[in-house]
C-alpha cells in the first residue's frame, strides 16, 4: 500500500492506494468514521463488494442506501431520496457517509455529505479507475442539471481515500478504458514522461498488471493532489485539469448521457482539444497525434458520435461552468506535460475544428 497526502491544512486527507484495501477496512476505517456509518453504493457493486464493506464496518450503526446505476442517476432526484433515507434512518450530524462505487457514487455521496444537517463527513472508496484517478479525489462534488452536466454542487473535501486496485479487475473492459482517458490526460497536462510510460507500456496496462496498476493510480493521484493542493477551489492552476472536458461535457448533454461514458466523451474532448490548440499555434501537431495513436489502444473512440451538430456543440458549451461573462474559456496543449486556460481566442478558429468533428 502507497499513501500520499492532499495538502490543504485542516482540510488535508490521505489517499491509499494499493491492492486488497476492502480486506483491510476494518482497520483502517477506525480513525474515518464513527458509530453511525450510511454506505451509499449501487446494485452492481454492492453485489461485489457490500459483503466485505459491511463485515468491515462491524458494531457500528449501517445503512446502506443502494442508488440505480447510470450518470443519469446523479441528479436531484436521488440527491431527495438520498435525504429522506438518512432523515428516515436518523442519521445525525455525527454520521459518516461511505461512498462505495464510481464517480456518479462518489460525486452524489459527496454532495449530501456537503448539505446534510450544514456538513457530515464521508470517506471515499472508488471501485471504477476513473473514480480513482480523478473523480474521488479534489473534493468536486456535484448532481447535473437538465441544462448541463455538474451545475449543482459544492467542494467539499472526504476524510480519506482508499483506492483498491484489485476492484478494477472486476470492471467491464468499457469501463476500464474510460478511466484511462484522464491517466493519458494527466501526462497532457502535467507529466510528459508518464505519458510516455504510457505508451510504453500499453501491454501491461491493459492486462491490469499488478505493478502497472499502482503505479499508474498512485501517479494520477498525485498529479491530481499537487493541483488541488495549489488551487482548492478553481480560481486557476486547477482548471487544467478540465482538458477536454468542456468539449467532452457538451457531448455527453447532446447525447444525453446514453452514448458515451464520461471518460469516452473525454478521450473525444480531448482530441479535439488538441486540435484547437494547434489551430490556435500554441502547440505542435505531436501532442494530437500521440493521443490519436494511443487512444485505440486503451480502448477509446476517436470520433464525435453521428449526429452531433456544431451548432449544438456550441450551445452546450455555453452552459460549461468554465463559462466567464459569456466566454466560453478552454484548457489548451503547450506541449505534452503543459496545458493552460485561455478566455481569447478567434472564434474561426473553433467554428473550423467544431465542423471539423461535427
Amino acid at each position: 500500500m502507497q499513501t500520499l497526502n492532499v495538502e490543504l491544512g485542516e482540510r488535508s486527507y490521505p489517499i491509499f492506494v494499493g491492492a486488497g484495501l476492502l480486506a483491510q477496512l476494518d482497520k483502517l476505517l477506525d480513525s474515518f468514521s464513527g458509530s453511525q456509518v450510511a454506505v451509499f453504493t449501487n446494485p452492481t457493486v454492492r453485489a461485489l463488494y457490500g459483503d466485505a464493506l459491511l463485515s468491515a464496518l462491524g458494531q457500528r450503526q449501517v445503512d446502506v442506501f443502494e442508488m440505480p446505476d447510470g450518470e443519469q442517476y446523479k441528479s436531484l432526484a436521488t440527491y431527495q431520496a438520498a435525504m429522506d433515507f438518512l432523515m428516515h434512518k436518523r442519521h445525525n450530524r455525527t454520521t459518516t457517509l461511505l461512498a462505495l462505487g464510481g464517480g456518479v457514487v462518489g460525486d452524489l455521496t459527496g454532495f449530501v455529505a456537503a448539505t446534510f444537517q450544514r456538513g457530515v463527513n464521508f470517506v471515499q472508496i472508488p471501485t471504477t479507475l476513473l473514480a480513482q484517478v480523478d473523480s474521488s479525489v479534489g473534493g468536486k462534488t456535484a448532481v447535473n442539471h437538465p441544462a448541463g452536466k455538474n451545475m449543482i454542487g459544492a467542494f467539499y473535501q472526504p476524510q480519506a481515500v482508499f483506492a483498491d486496485i484489485e476492484t478494477l479487475r472486476t470492471l467491464p473492459p468499457r469501463e476500464y478504458a474510460a478511466g484511462l482517458a484522464e491517466v493519458a490526460k494527466y501526462g497532457v497536462i502535467a507529466d510528459a514522461e508518464f505519458f510516455d510510460w504510457l505508451e510504453s507500456n500499453v501491454d501491461a496496462v491493459m492486462q491490469k498488471d499488478a505493478a502497472a496498476l499502482e503505479h499508474m493510480v498512485h501517479r494520477s493521484c498525485e498529479i491530481k493532489a499537487e493541483v488541488v493542493a495549489a488551487d482548492e477551489r478553481e480560481t486557476g492552476v486547477r482548471a487544467i485539469l478540465n482538458f477536454g472536458h468542456t468539449f467532452g461535457h457538451a457531448l455527453e448533454k447532446i447525447t444525453q448521457y446514453k452514448v458515451l461514458l464520461h471518460g469516452e466523451a473525454v478521450a473525444v474532448g480531448m482530441l479535439i482539444a488538441a486540435d484547437f490548440s494547434h489551430a490556435l499555434g500554441l502547440c505542435g501537431e505531436d501532442v494530437q497525434e500521440r493521443l490519436l495513436a494511443l487512444l485505440p489502444q486503451l480502448g477509446l473512440p476517436t470520433g464525435v458520435p453521428e449526429g452531433v451538430e456544431p451548432e449544438a456543440m456550441r450551445d452546450a458549451m455555453g452552459m460549461d461552468k468554465k463559462v466567464v461573462d459569456g466566454q466560453v474559456r478552454f484548457i489548451v496543449a503547450q506541449t505534452m506535460g503543459h496545458a493552460q486556460l485561455i478566455d481569447e481566442y478567434p472564434a474561426t478558429a473553433l467554428d473550423t475544428v467544431l465542423d471539423k468533428y461535427c
